[in-house]
């Protein structure tokens, strides 16, 4: 997984509540079980009519939004099912960060798991967000992990919470599988004295 420190990137505004997993990847494109490759069905019936071609006015059809690597959306993201593709296409787009008021319990713990950085705000800052992500190329935003900062475009600062145990996966680029590679020593040690005490297993 890759490491998320910093990052400076587009914000695209999406104000819509309740934006559900199948919004953000329709159930049709859940076949695969690989990770890369669902960023281009990414909130696939919004971004596209029924024969595939773009909807103009759609945020990510927009000239300016095209390579946003942030969100700001609004309250309740990723509700609805729990497949952890949703992170994926995001990931796979190039969004590394989704900024709301509130997020289903399933996706938020889905974006730690996959490197996606999910900030909870309240609305009022949720608000400034957004209205910075409104300027289109303009709108980029500065998102700090270590110091949990968020820098707009006119230099405002935002401060934002996050468990330690999630922040210092995120820095280290630390997934389940990286975490229990950190314990192989002692997974070893331990393997190696059960094989010696209980020759029998």
């Amino acid at each position: 997984m890759d490491k998320f420190t910093t990052l400076t990137g587009i914000a695209a505004p999406m104000p819509l509540v309740n934006i559900d997993t199948d919004m953000i990847i329709p159930k049709q494109f859940l076949k695969t079980i690989k990770r890369s490759g669902l960023g281009k069905n990414l909130f696939d019936e919004m971004r596209f009519d029924g024969e595939g071609n773009e909807i103009a006015d759609f945020v990510l059809n927009r000239p300016a939004y095209r390579n946003a690597q942030i969100l700001v959306a609004g309250d309740n993201f990723g509700c609805g099912s729990s497949r952890e593709h949703a992170p994926w296409a995001l990931l796979d787009f190039g969004i590394r960060c989704v900024i709301s008021t509130s997020f289903a319990d399933i996706f938020y713990n889905n974006c730690f798991k996959n490197g996606i950085l999910p900030i909870v705000l309240p609305q009022a800052e949720i608000d400034k967000l957004m209205d910075d992500a409104q300027r289109g190329a303009n709108a980029v935003i500065s998102v700090d992990l270590e110091s949990q900062t968020i820098t707009g475009p006119d230099g405002g600062c935002i401060s934002f919470e996050i468990d330690p145990f999630r922040k210092h996966c995120l820095l280290n680029g630390l997934d389940d599988i990286g975490l229990t590679l950190e314990k192989v020593s002692a997974i070893d040690t331990f393997e190696k004295g059960a094989a010696q005490s209980r020759p029998w297993v």
